[in-house]
């Protein structure tokens, strides 16, 4: 078992910090990206104007490396980094061939930003939007890949790696399944990997030519805001309409008077002015994992084991949750949190709160997170206090 409690000292290990069951939602911050956050500062007062050339020259390609080889892509220029996964949702869309009647196929699963928008351009008539529900469960990929085949003009298709609500995995070679039935090659692919990316392992060589990938550093990335990011497979979206002057950096040297220019890789995808400290605490953090080997399969073995301990201790004498109220009950094709289908999410998720234990709840849904900073104590005070309340 990992023992990383101390590294995380000026948030849940601090004394009288709540007992935290949300990384899923938010995650605590270690303890170097303090001094990263600083650096950030320090940057921009003694470089000055000069603080881009820092950012764009040495902390952003360092960025792109760690991003790239953490999700096997041989490319780190096929990363670009954004403020939120909004903002590449918007620049996505604006690839598209057609500016109205849209077709979009996704999923009734999908994260708030990407399910307010295309709702609001449904309403607007911008979009045709196809939602295949997730469940049951058993039968999602193949019934999604049916919607796939049904047309060959999809301008969009986007669905997640880990779904926000339940916690199901959508598997690698189910990945691969799904982006390989895509009947034409003029489809925008999009995995929204942000449930995924530093909490499994997450292997894209064999799609990261032809899918999008979009994630960030809030949750298990340890990052906080700021540090989204978009790897973009080469020779899609090439002239956003929505596009900000980053986007032609890359791209100068071959700037015409009439054409508005854009980089060939991802910086294609680059907005505009941003606050980059996200990307420092970005750094930090992978260097913290680097110098103490910490590897995501090796923190996602670590979770599974406390998410398995507490299973069992939650069926142990008399409690309100049992695991048969888990939404995926094969704690091995779930994410690094449980979701619980219960009338009471609501209720368990405020009196939890009210005895300093951070859990959430979507609906019925009351989802349990588990994260490298904690230990079997944790499971134990957990499961303690949900038998009281619960």
């Amino acid at each position: 078992m990992l023992d990383l409690k101390r590294h995380f000292s000026h948030s849940i290990g601090r004394p009288g910090a709540p007992l935290h069951f949300a990384a899923h939602s938010h995650h605590p911050w270690p303890d170097v990206t303090f001094e990263a956050q600083k650096l950030a500062w320090l940057d921009a007062a003694t470089l000055l104007d000069r603080k881009w050339d820092k950012i764009f020259g040495e902390v952003i390609p360092e960025a792109q490396r760690h991003v790239a080889s953490r999700l096997s892509l041989p490319d780190p220029s096929s990363i670009v980094f954004g403020p939120n996964t909004h903002s590449f949702l918007l620049r996505i869309l604006s690839c598209t061939p057609a500016i109205s009647g849209i077709n979009v196929l996704s999923t009734d699963s999908e994260f708030h930003s990407f399910t307010r928008q295309m709702d609001r351009l449904v309403e607007a008539d911008v979009v045709n939007l196809v939602r295949v529900p997730v469940e049951p469960f058993a039968t999602f990929n193949s019934r999604f890949m049916a919607e796939l085949k049904k047309r060959e003009d999809w301008d969009l298709v986007w669905f997640s790696q880990v779904f926000f609500n339940s916690g199901r995995v959508v598997g690698e070679g189910d990945l691969i399944d799904i982006v390989e039935a895509i009947p034409s090659a003029e489809t925008l692919a999009v995995i929204d990997g942000y449930h995924a990316f530093m909490a499994i392992p997450v292997d894209l060589s064999a799609i990261g030519g032809r899918a999008f990938f979009v994630a960030g550093g809030y949750k298990y990335a340890m990052a906080g805001e700021g540090a989204c990011f978009l790897h973009c497979p080469p020779g899609y979206g090439l002239r956003p309409r929505d596009t900000g002057w980053y986007a032609e950096f890359g791209a100068l040297d071959a700037a015409r008077a009439d054409e508005v220019a854009f980089g060939v890789d991802a910086s294609r995808f680059a907005g505009a002015t941003f606050d980059p400290s996200g990307i420092y605490r970005l750094n930090a953090v992978m260097r913290w994992m680097d110098d103490n080997e910490l590897t995501v399969g090796g923190m996602d073995a670590h979770c599974l084991a406390l998410q398995k301990r507490f299973v069992e201790r939650l069926d142990v004498g008399e409690a309100g949750l049992r695991s048969t109220d888990l939404v995926i009950r094969d704690l091995e094709a779930c994410g690094r949190f449980l979701t619980f289908e219960t009338e009471q999410a609501a209720r368990i998720d405020g009196e939890l709160a009210q005895n300093d234990i951070i859990v959430d709840h979507r609906g019925n849904r009351l989802r349990i997170g588990f994260g490298v900073y904690q230990d079997m104590s944790d499971v134990e005070r957990l499961v303690r206090v949900l038998k009281a309340v619960a």
